[in-house]
């Protein structure tokens, strides 16, 4: 058995970073930019107000107040989108929009609020300017003025390359423009169940057949961290439907199996990999997830990485969480797939003796005044795939460590920090669990 530091160390270095495409902005939300974005020019392009209300010269309001307002000559009105012809000269306002640019000559915006126009009315669309408005205070030189280029400067680079696209950085390059963009591609991934057990969900079921949940679960973690899953169904244990079926996958580009890695007579995954590609490695020192086997295959020009994941579907999903998750993100430019790493409170016993592979027990991590608590989410049998669905972490116990009594700290791997969360994809650089770098 090689460690699970090795094993990952070893599939990464067969994953490139795939090519870039153009994609619209929003279709390419979660991806990696593939080249700097730059603005043409400031935003904001010119002054523009910061509030509703009247565009001033300050010095004309000095010692305005509710007892002895100031009164100003109303000379137009100007919103968002437009520009005032003329400008402001001494005595006079202009009421402006949230937006518009600031007439020259002005250099404070007066809050509907702070004059005698009635707030609650305003603004109230076309209507008839008054001849005049009261100010009832004071205003400061460049009070709810915004700059021309406070937020961007024209040539500067406003997202840089690498950097993953989320809402935000959409917003930002829609500001500048930019209507798409050169992204790293999500990866193909091919997903493979092999065994002469196994049905499709929606067949009918008899005998000792069961269903395959792991192509399923398998497929919906590629989708969930950003690959498109190719579903290839189910190979049955022949060498030549299992060839068959791992060429078909070799039009993806990273091809993922389930079962047929262990030391049975019927676990021929390996072989075929032995005969068809070159096999690496094939055991982990970690429970579950034992039985994994990592090579790649030739087609063509293209180098194409194969992960054999167990076939026990707790052993399939915590093994994908552990080397298909990286494997995926790097080749989508991704520079840091580490999980969060948190020490937690063990509530309960933990027991791993005589067993020299890291415990990755299936746990439920809450926190209460400041303090994280870890509880196994029941039996950790392999096969008890409900054991996945209830957790939000996995323990990282060292194979050196035989119990665990209530109490102990322990450190746990974060799979969900909230519900339909990642929240590992907003941790620092450094933060992450060492066995995920």
């Amino acid at each position: 058995m090689i460690s699970i530091e090795e094993a990952l160390s070893r599939i990464l270095s067969y994953v490139d970073v795939l090519s870039a495409e153009k994609k619209p902005l929003v279709d390419a939300l979660g991806q990696v930019l593939a080249e700097d974005v730059s603005s043409s020019f400031d935003i904001p392009p010119l002054d523009n107000t910061a509030m509703d209300g009247y565009a001033v010269r300050a010095a004309d309001t000095t010692g305005a107040s509710a007892e002895a307002p100031v009164q100003l000559r109303v000379i137009g009105e100007v919103a968002a989108g437009y520009t005032f012809d003329g400008g402001i000269v001494p005595g006079t306002a202009v009421r402006i929009m949230t937006g518009a640019p600031v007439p020259g000559g002005a250099d404070a915006i007066v809050p509907f609020e702070e004059t005698d126009e009635p707030f609650e009315t305003a603004p109230s669309g076309a209507r008839q300017l008054t001849a005049d408005v009261k100010v009832l205070k004071a205003a400061q030189p460049g009070a709810n003025i915004r700059r021309a280029g406070e937020d961007l400067r024209a040539g500067q680079v406003v997202v840089s390359k690498g950097t993953v696209l989320r809402p935000s950085e959409i917003g930002v390059i829609a500001s500048v423009g930019t209507a798409a963009v050169n992204v790293f591609r999500r990866p193909v991934v091919a997903v493979l169940s092999t065994g002469d057990e196994l049905l499709e969900p929606g067949q009918p079921r008899s005998g000792a057949r069961i269903y395959d949940s792991n192509a399923h679960s398998v497929s919906a973690l590629v989708h969930r961290y950003g690959g498109r899953p190719m579903m290839l169904g189910i190979a049955r244990d022949t060498v030549e439907e299992l060839a068959a079926k791992i060429h078909e996958g070799l039009a993806a580009d990273l091809l993922i199996t389930s079962a047929g890695v262990s030391r049975g007579d019927y676990d021929i995954v390996k072989d075929v990999l032995t005969r068809e590609g070159e096999i690496d490695f094939w055991t982990v020192a970690m429970k579950p997830g034992k039985p994994l086997a990592f090579g790649c295959f030739q087609k063509d020009a293209r180098r194409i990485p194969h992960i054999g994941l167990p076939g026990n579907p707790v052993s399939a999903m915590v093994a994908f969480e552990i080397f298909g998750r990286p494997a995926i993100l790097k080749m989508m430019g991704k520079r840091d797939w580490r999980r969060p790493l948190v020490r937690a409170i063990a509530q309960e016993r933990i027991v791993n003796r005589n067993d020299p592979r890291v415990f990755l027990a299936r746990c439920i991590v809450t926190e209460r005044d400041g303090k994280h608590y870890a509880s196994l989410t029941g039996a950790q049998g392999s096969g008890i795939l409900t054991s996945m669905m209830r957790a939000n972490a996995l323990t990282l116990i060292p194979a050196e460590i035989d119990v665990v009594e209530p109490g102990e700290e322990i450190e746990v791997i974060m799979l969900d920090w909230s519900r339909g969360e990642e929240w590992g994809s907003y941790l620092a650089e450094g933060q992450g669990s060492p066995i995920s770098r």
